[in-house]
């Protein structure tokens, strides 16, 4: 019941805030040039939807975010891992990838874009940059949380560095990683999204710079209600997968939120 009461407080303040600015823009306080209205968005998603014409930039979208997601998660786990168990290692390279990490992502889109050209690889590259540290710090701090006490009871009934790293290491930087992915969808769309905005022939953000490039406002507005409603339903679907495959965690315990 404090779920259902939750997502009704949610909706209704969502309605209140569509109800405001419907009436603000139809009563001329907000000037639909600039802000639109919500019930010409809603016309503009649903024209799109049912005429087909925004199914071909989601599946650019959405190719190139679950590469960038698969891709920089992957990577960011293994090297978490590897740097967090080979202490000489990741005192060797803790400046550069202080350096790597300081850099703007946003900096790296023309230099991809010139190295990969216009297509999906540009923008997955860039993804990958914003996906691989989420990951790899959540996973290198994972493993650094585990409790010595554990390490030394494990070593001392015999287990060897494979038996640390699938029943200790490994379950203990779970909660850490799973938290990562939810903050990773969001990071692979927006790479996906820049990318094709600064330049590209399909996707969600070409859609948003197309309308943005004929003071179209209430396309681009459409475009973001679109794009926000897809990262909503990728976030569920990582959260239940989450739910599924920690069903051993104890309630409030998740790792960093």
């Amino acid at each position: 019941m404090r779920g259902l009461r939750v997502r009704a407080w949610q909706a209704g303040l969502l309605l209140a805030l569509l109800a405001l600015w419907e009436w603000a823009s139809r009563t001329g306080r907000l000037d639909p040039f600039f802000f639109s209205q919500p019930s010409a968005i809603a016309a503009r998603v649903h024209r799109w939807f049912s005429t087909g014409e925004v199914y071909p930039h989601l599946y650019v979208t959405t190719l190139e975010m679950l590469l960038a997601f698969a891709i920089g998660t992957l990577l960011g786990v293994v090297f978490g891992l590897w740097l967090a168990l080979a202490p000489g290692v990741a005192a060797v390279l803790d400046p550069y990838v202080k350096a790597l990490n300081a850099i703007p992502r946003v900096v790296l889109a023309p230099i991809f874009t010139l190295w990969f050209g216009l297509g999906v690889l540009s923008k997955v590259a860039l993804g990958v940059t914003l996906v691989f540290f989420v990951a790899f710090f959540n996973t290198y701090q994972g493993v650094k949380e585990v409790s010595p006490v554990v390490l030394q009871n494990a070593r001392l009934l015999g287990a060897t560095r494979f038996h640390l790293l699938r029943h200790v290491y490994l379950p203990s930087a779970a909660s850490w990683i799973f938290s990562s992915l939810r903050t990773s969808i969001g990071f692979a769309v927006i790479g996906a999204v820049v990318g094709e905005y600064l330049g590209s022939a399909a996707g969600l953000g070409y859609l948003i710079a197309q309308a943005e490039g004929v003071f179209d406002t209430t396309g681009v507005f459409a475009g973001m209600v679109v794009l926000m409603a897809f990262v909503l339903v990728l976030d569920a679907l990582v959260g239940a997968l989450e739910r599924r495959l920690l069903v051993w965690r104890p309630q409030g315990e998740g790792g960093q939120r």
